[in-house]
């Protein structure tokens, strides 16, 4: 009997003591390391901005407006809840909304149009002619082309879709109705396209003016044709850095995530 203690008494050392290396083992071995913010600080024009970058093959581009329980979003937090922050580089606000979130202008999510092309005209921002489409697909093939032109033009339905404007830069021009030098200053925040296919996301960390906005995104991005995105509510989240921007409600978001590796 005494045998059988010992015997007992002395497996459950051995147990113990192999639980003890294995957590010291777990504890030794590195977390694994966060992946590098796609966003950077940027100066222009004497003016501060931050540019994240999505890259062809290495990140994918979606739109996001509600969460799995249909309610939407408004902000980056419900987001949060629904999506692993390790696989997102980062989000925007993106597209214009009504007092209730909801797009005013074309919405395409997951291959899906749940909100009609806005070709009406009226005041404010989103009618200063020409607005536009920011859109894209899943293997990586993104847009930004004048609201009349993607009418005319795009034949088949994107995996996401969102319509801002105005319009920033069309074919490397500024917008005619954009003065290079204009008066009102807001935080700002807009998208473009360059010539090897990645999309700059730029959002102001101070108020601009369209003008600065607009050369910026030609001069810095190279981006020939830009959209502004939304001004004031401007708004970025970036895992990496931290940063979850939360001042205002928002409508749709633009969700930029990691892919896997092949």
């Amino acid at each position: 009997m005494k045998r059988r203690a010992a015997l007992l008494l002395g497996a459950v050392a051995v147990i113990a003591g192999s639980y003890v290396a294995l957590n010291r083992d777990e504890a030794a071995r590195p977390a694994k390391p966060r992946l590098p913010s796609a966003c950077k600080p940027v100066t222009f024009d004497g003016k501060r901005f931050t540019e994240c970058i999505a890259v062809p093959g290495k990140h994918r581009i979606t739109t996001r407006i509600t969460g799995s329980n249909g309610v939407i979003y408004r902000g980056f937090s419900g987001l949060a809840e629904d999506v692993d922050p390790a696989t997102v580089a980062f989000a925007v606000n993106g597209g214009m909304y009504d007092t209730g979130s909801e797009p005013i202008g074309y919405y395409a999510q997951d291959g899906q149009r749940l909100y009609p092309l806005n070709t009406r005209d009226g005041g404010g921002n989103f009618y200063l002619k020409p607005n536009g489409v920011f859109f894209g697909d899943d293997d990586g093939h993104w847009r930004v082309m004048t609201s009349d032109d993607f009418a005319t033009q795009v034949t088949e339905r994107p995996a996401f879709g969102t319509q801002s404007g105005p319009m920033l830069l069309v074919d490397g021009k500024l917008n005619p109705q954009i003065s290079p030098d204009g008066t009102s200053l807001k935080i700002r925040n807009a998208v473009g396209v360059d010539a090897e296919g990645r999309a700059h996301f730029v959002i102001s960390d101070e108020p601009v003016s369209f003008g600065t906005l607009a050369a910026l995104m030609r001069d810095h991005a190279g981006t020939s044709d830009a959209l502004f995105l939304d001004g004031t509510v401007s708004a970025l989240w970036d895992p990496a850095t931290g940063r979850i921007d939360g001042r205002y409600p928002l409508g749709p978001l633009i969700l930029v995530t990691h892919r896997a590796p092949d």
